[in-house]
């Protein structure tokens, strides 16, 4: 369970780097004109894409044939595009080409997450004790943000390093270098995993389904809309309300690029921080009080902290980042658990695909491009956090009728 959860830490890393090097990937791969940094964020959303995608066949895979063999082919894909990224010819090389390259990259990248994210999530609550679920599979939560503090991290650290000319010419080229070398390290340590307790049980008990898919469409379509609104707040909360900040804050002028790294650092660590008390909350109350709860302060408070964000004070920056992270850290620790137990652990990772996958594809990938956009036309700058509210408002009533999963005591 430890180096599954590590090895969410090295996946995330490398699929959220490109975001947080989307201003230098702009100028590097897209020639830096006006319209190059839309391009980059485009190119994040056309991956998200390929999400369900690759989560309904490796999903298919860890539903078949075993989570085990389901996470070593993820992180062997990632591998691969990772180094391949790494020793892309740059516009100034190729011109044009170079960013078709990038772009054909970070499809197989969002392809391989498609069913990292699920298989651990899916391999962690199958390992846990029944009373700990919510805080072991928040782990996976808390584990993907330690990738985005690496890749924040170390984003800032090369961006503040080198000049810009050297930045563009090769520096860039580093984080995705130490991604990929930490790619091939878990690739090795993954294939010491023991198999999930409950795919074992499959075997045993003849009832590993022969088509994961289909049974889940037949059987459990209820669940796979509760899981779909479940993830639309957890990625448009963590993919607007974290993720986009740095792009944000740099696009409006209020800090440079090597600031707002840092502020995006800082708001990883309070992810981390607050995730496992929001998986234990739920294992001590249960899912839905969380859900409900984390839906109320996601339609009141995003708006106004991108509000403060824009002002143009570092202060209010901070605290306004701070406060989006520890809402998207609390629905992403509570949504994990509470999706993977709608669904029985026959087809499970399917059921994950088509409605929790489908929906991050739709909520994270698009949505931080649709916010530069709305924020560049309307010139609001609180325009960000309302789309977070809007998605919010819409889920409530599912997360007001969604049926409590966590087991009972006696249970």
């Amino acid at each position: 369970m430890a180096i599954a959860a590590f090895s969410t830490i090295v996946e995330w890393y490398d699929f959220t780097l490109y975001l947080y090097l989307a201003t230098v990937l702009s100028r590097v791969f897209f020639g830096g004109n006006e319209a190059a940094l839309s391009t980059t964020l485009g190119g994040f959303a056309i991956a998200y894409l390929m999400r369900p995608l690759g989560a309904a066949v490796f999903g298919h895979v860890g539903d078949r044939f075993g989570r085990r063999r389901m996470m070593l082919l993820s992180m062997a894909l990632m591998t691969a595009a990772m180094l391949a990224t790494a020793a892309l010819p740059t516009y100034a090389s190729i011109g044009p080409a170079s960013g078709w390259l990038l772009l054909f990259l970070r499809c197989i990248m969002g392809f391989s997450v498609g069913g990292e994210y699920t298989g651990v999530v899916a391999y962690l609550m199958e390992g846990a004790h029944r009373g700990r679920r919510g805080l072991v599979t928040s782990s996976a939560a808390a584990a993907s943000e330690l990738g985005g503090l690496l890749a924040a991290g170390l984003s800032a650290l090369v961006v503040n390093a080198l000049a810009p000319a050297a930045l563009d010419s090769w520096g860039w080229r580093i984080p995705f270098l130490f991604g990929a070398v930490l790619a091939g390290a878990v690739l090795l340590t993954r294939a010491t995993l023991e198999e999930s307790p409950e795919f074992e049980r499959q075997v045993i008990h003849r009832t590993v389904p022969e088509q994961p898919l289909r049974q889940v469409l037949s059987r459990h379509r209820a669940a796979i809309a509760r899981g779909f609104a479940i993830s639309a707040l957890g990625s448009i909360t963590y993919y607007v309300g974290i993720t986009y900040v740095p792009v944000f804050i740099t696009g409006t002028g209020v800090m440079v690029e090597s600031q707002a790294l840092w502020l995006s650092t800082a708001a990883a660590v309070m992810v981390i921080f607050v995730t496992p008390f929001v998986g234990a909350l739920s294992d001590r109350i249960g899912r839905r009080p969380v859900l409900l709860g984390v839906g109320v302060l996601s339609v009141l408070a995003p708006a106004s902290c991108f509000a403060a964000m824009g002002m143009g004070s570092y202060g209010a920056a901070l605290i306004g980042a701070l406060i989006l992270a520890a809402l998207g850290g609390a629905v992403s620790a509570v949504g994990a658990v509470a999706t993977a137990e709608l669904f029985p652990g026959e087809g499970r990772l399917s059921g994950l695909a088509l409605g929790a996958t489908a929906a991050t594809a739709i909520f994270g990938g698009l949505a931080p491009f649709v916010a530069h956009w709305l924020v560049a036309l309307t010139g609001w700058q609180a325009v960000p956090g309302l789309m977070i509210a809007a998605v919010a408002l819409g889920v409530l009533p599912v997360f007001a009728m969604i049926p409590e999963t966590r087991p009972t005591r006696s249970a």
